[in-house]
């Protein structure tokens, strides 16, 4: 009798630990400061957020177009990496960022948006800012630029599709999403890019690269009477768009189920991508897709390192559409291919629909609470906190307090519905293997 209450105990104590670790998880994150920035809109339509920090080190500005690789024409995908490409096209930019202004230079392109990256030294912020306008208010394309960019991006696509494992993220996502823009390759492939041409850039520049289709945010060292000055200053000429271009595209045909075989010379080991379409950026569920990606990740013990777990989860949140994908790259007997897919769903019940493991109570709050923390941890950055900003002009979301609102509301109902929706989702795999084996 001793031991057994003594086992009560010892019980009732590990749920009252687990209690409090989330709830100060819980109240940290409602405590967290949410500093909102100085904002403000120049006649061509360019917004300015500004976080002004005397103490900071350095000057950092984000400029996001937001229209990315989504907007590629059809058959021509890499457009919009060569048009980031052009806006600084040699090592010359980078070098003087950072030799001359004591920073470092970085062009980022996803399906979304394209951004810069910048940063300098307080006293060179000025001239960081010229830099960047020049840049983008009159990048100047022309054939010879245009032909050299090309020439070194379809030598790296070339590196990347000798690699087995891009070739089958490729492919599922082609085999998700048909010719949606999220089925198409972000940077394009060696044929597509060989049939863009300066007037393609041209076209997108003026399509896309515009005042009103842009925000600019700038944190650090600065002052920011000075700083907004300067932005209408430099940026002020910058044209804006004759029209707005809607991100409206036909919506994808359901997917082929029947798992694809690729087959590749010269390596040894399988790479197996299962996938499923998981809500957008903007969707309602985004937040409990989150917290459901950290739940499977212990309940399929997922690992990098160990050959037998289930391989890798990536969850992408995109505008239109989000992906939930795991990668496996092995040596491996017969049955990863057909089998592997046990790491996404336990099998398929009567009526047709995909069996996923049972969420308990403990399971979620563990999940949300890592899910807190790594939103608390965000916005206590500057670069965290103005990529979320950034974020809600890309997605169109509401505001930085209602997207903290989801993080708190979301539950275990809501994290059960998902699942639900899951259960009758196509699910598609491929497995990229070696051409000769018996796999």
């Amino acid at each position: 009798m001793k031991n057994k209450n003594l086992l009560q105990k010892i019980a009732f104590a590990s749920v009252i630990a687990a209690i409090l670790v989330f709830s100060a998880a819980m109240s940290a994150f409602a405590q967290a400061p949410l500093r909102a920035p100085k904002q403000e809109k120049l006649l061509n339509g360019l917004k300015v957020l500004m976080w002004s920090d005397a103490q900071a080190d350095k000057v950092s500005v984000k400029i996001r177009i937001h229209a990315g690789s989504a907007f590629d024409p059809q058959g021509k995908e890499g457009a919009m990496q060569l048009l980031a490409d052009d806006l600084f096209p040699n090592d010359a930019s980078r070098e003087f960022f950072a030799e001359d202004l004591g920073g470092g230079l970085e062009v980022v392109t996803t399906y979304d948006f394209i951004q810069i990256n910048a940063w300098s030294k307080p006293e060179s912020f000025l001239t960081m800012l010229e830099t960047l306008a020049a840049a983008v208010s009159n990048p100047a394309i022309d054939k010879d630029t245009t032909a050299k960019l090309r020439t070194a991006l379809f030598a790296k696509l070339k590196v990347s599709e000798s690699d087995p494992g891009y070739v089958a993220d490729q492919a599922v996502a082609k085999r998700l999403f048909g010719t949606f823009p999220y089925g198409r390759p972000q940077r394009g492939s060696t044929t597509s890019v060989q049939k863009i041409d300066f007037a393609d850039l041209i076209y997108a520049k003026q399509r896309f690269l515009t005042s009103d289709n842009a925000t600019i945010a700038i944190t650090g060292n600065f002052e920011r009477d000075l700083g907004y000055r300067a932005v209408r200053r430099y940026f002020g000429s910058w044209l804006k768009s004759d029209k707005r271009v809607p991100a409206t595209f036909r919506q994808p045909d359901s997917p082929d189920t029947s798992p694809l075989r690729i087959e590749l010379p010269n390596f040894d080991k399988n790479y197996t991508r299962t996938a499923i379409t998981a809500p957008a950026r903007p969707d309602k569920d985004y937040v409990g897709m989150l917290v459901l990606t950290k739940i499977w990740k212990e309940q399929f013990a997922y690992s990098d390192i160990d050959e037998q777990s289930c391989g890798r989860p990536y969850y992408q949140a995109n505008l239109l559409r989000g992906t939930y994908r795991v990668a496996t790259a092995r040596k491996s007997t017969g049955d990863l291919f057909l089998g592997r897919n046990i790491c996404i769903f336990l099998g398929k019940d009567a009526d047709g629909r995909y069996s996923y493991p049972e969420i308990k109570q403990s399971d979620f709050d563990k999940a949300k609470a890592k899910t807190v923390s790594e939103f608390n941890d965000l916005i206590q950055s500057p670069p965290g906190l103005s990529n979320l900003w950034l974020d809600l002009d890309t997605f169109k979301l509401q505001s930085v307090d209602d997207e903290t609102r989801k993080i708190n509301a979301v539950n275990l109902a809501d994290i059960i519905q998902l699942v639900d929706r899951f259960r009758k989702s196509p699910m598609v795999t491929v497995l990229v293997t070696s051409s000769g084996t018996n796999n």
